[in-house]
Formats: C-alpha cells, sequence, structure tokens
C-alpha cells in the first residue's frame, strides 16, 4: 500500500536525508587512492550515530523485491567500484587512482528514512568514464523533475530511460527506485524506463527514493559470490545516483541535501 505522509513525518525525513547527505560529502573528501572501502563505513557510521541517527542499511535482510543478498547486510553503507552496480560490502579493498566508486548511504531518524548514493571518480578517469557517470546525475535530476503532482510514476522512468537512449547507455532494469517512509523499502516500485502502465498518480505527500543505475556496455547484471554485490555481466563499467524526495503542492523537494 502506498501512504503519504504528513508535513511533520517528512520533517522527520528531511533531517534523515540531511545527514544522508552529509555522510556523503564526507566521504568524498576521504575517498582518495589508498583508502580502504572499510575505512569509509567506519567513518560514515560514526558520523550517522554521532547525529543521533541509525544506520539503515546495517543489518538489513536482503531477498525480495529489493535486497539481493542472504542474511543481514554488514555495513552502514554500500560501496560498488567500477563494474559493480550496487549493494556492494566495504572491506580491505584498497581504492586505487581512476577508479570511479559508487556509495550508498541511509539513515534513519525517530524511525523515518533517508536514502541516497552518489558516484565519485577518484582522480584521472577516461571520458567515457566521467561522462557515464554525469550522464546518470542528470538521469536521476530528470527522474525528480517529472515527480510532480498529477503525473504517474511511468512519467519518471519515462524522464530517466530518455536520458539513457540519448547517450547510448545501459539502463540496469533489475534493480529500481522505490517508495520511502517508516521502511527504506516501500511502495511503489519506480522503474528506470518506459512500462505499458504508467502505475500509480503521484499526489501531494507521497516519498520517493528515485535512483537511475546507467552502464557503459549492456544492462545485465549478476550477483557475486558475496551474495550482495550486483556487477555488470559484461564487465562495463556502472554509475549510480539517488536522492529522496517528497512530492508536494509545489513540485518535489529533495530531501537528502545538506
Amino acid at each position: 500500500m502506498v501512504t503519504r505522509k504528513s508535513r511533520g513525518e517528512i520533517a522527520k525525513m528531511r533531517r534523515a536525508g540531511r545527514i544522508v547527505a552529509e555522510i556523503l560529502a564526507l566521504l568524498e573528501e576521504a575517498l582518495r587512492p589508498g583508502v580502504t572501502t572499510a575505512h569509509l563505513d567506519a567513518l560514515a557510521e560514526r558520523h550517522i550515530r554521532a547525529s543521533g541517527a541509525v544506520p539503515s542499511f546495517k543489518g538489513y535482510l536482503g531477498g525480495g523485491k529489493y535486497g539481493s543478498g542472504p542474511g543481514a547486510f554488514p555495513a552502514s553503507i554500500c560501496v560498488s567500484i567500477d563494474d559493480e552496480v550496487v549493494h556492494g560490502i566495504p572491506g580491505e579493498r584498497v581504492i586505487r587512482e581512476g577508479q570511479i566508486v559508487s556509495v550508498d548511504a541511509g539513515a534513519i531518524v525517530e524511525g523515518w528514512h533517508g536514502d541516497a548514493a552518489r558516484t565519485f571518480i577518484v582522480g584521472d578517469a577516461p571520458p567515457e568514464a566521467r561522462q557515464l557517470v554525469e550522464t546518470t546525475r542528470l538521469a536521476m535530476m530528470a527522474g525528480i523533475g517529472a515527480a510532480v503532482a498529477g503525473n504517474r510514476i511511468g512519467d519518471i522512468g519515462a524522464a530517466v530511460e530518455g536520458v539513457a537512449r540519448a547517450g547510448g547507455y545501459g539502463i540496469v532494469r533489475q534493480f529500481v527506485g522505490h517508495g520511502i517512509g517508516t521502511s527504506m523499502h516501500e511502495e511503489p516500485q519506480v522503474p528506470n524506463f518506459r512500462s505499458a502502465s504508467k502505475g500509480l498518480q503521484l499526489a501531494p505527500g507521497i516519498c520517493l527514493a528515485i535512483e537511475p543505475m546507467f552502464t557503459l556496455g549492456r544492462a545485465e547484471t549478476y550477483i557475486k559470490p558475496d551474495g550482495w554485490t550486483v556487477a555488470t555481466r559484461d564487465g562495463s563499467l556502472a554509475a549510480h545516483f539517488e536522492h529522496t524526495i517528497a512530492v508536494t503542492e509545489h513540485g518535489p523537494e529533495i530531501l537528502t541535501v545538506a
């Protein structure tokens, strides 16, 4: 069931979203060659808890429509590198010059979630990698721009797909955006592509996580042996951006900003 949030509930999500935005800004400063993904996770969890929030991801049970792994997710952020799309588990891997690194973060404030992701470029990277990252960000913004009252979920997917097709990028279809509130993943699903059904009509109070995932090659993915990390089947680079937004009478409001 899709629930519409009150102004007070959205205010709590805005607080959670601000913490998530702060995490991503903190990790952007820390991200450089030689840093381990475990170090990034430790920085994120420390900031979440110091802010009076709880990590959304740590202990999250996978499976079903949104998760991918068995058991509970062991970290506070997801760190996915190069051909990894989403759900990378932080550990002892060392970040290298020229890699693209996607970081997904979530926080809970008084039971309400904020969820956002960014793909960062570490040092110098080929122009095609930079263009992939920027196009994925622009597609997210196009999707957000379509999230207005009276439009439908399908309008968001069409806007995202339009940006991808113009650039010739693959669109990951197995993992999509989602509703968000007291659960990290709520109805409705928010595809990043056109579908035969235009889906739910948007109304003020509906909160969504809009998150395109593009690849430089084909769109097919597989899950690595850790049971969580999703990577491109052809080994092509992938990028991922996400914001939590609220549909309002005056247009979409991005909640995951500092």
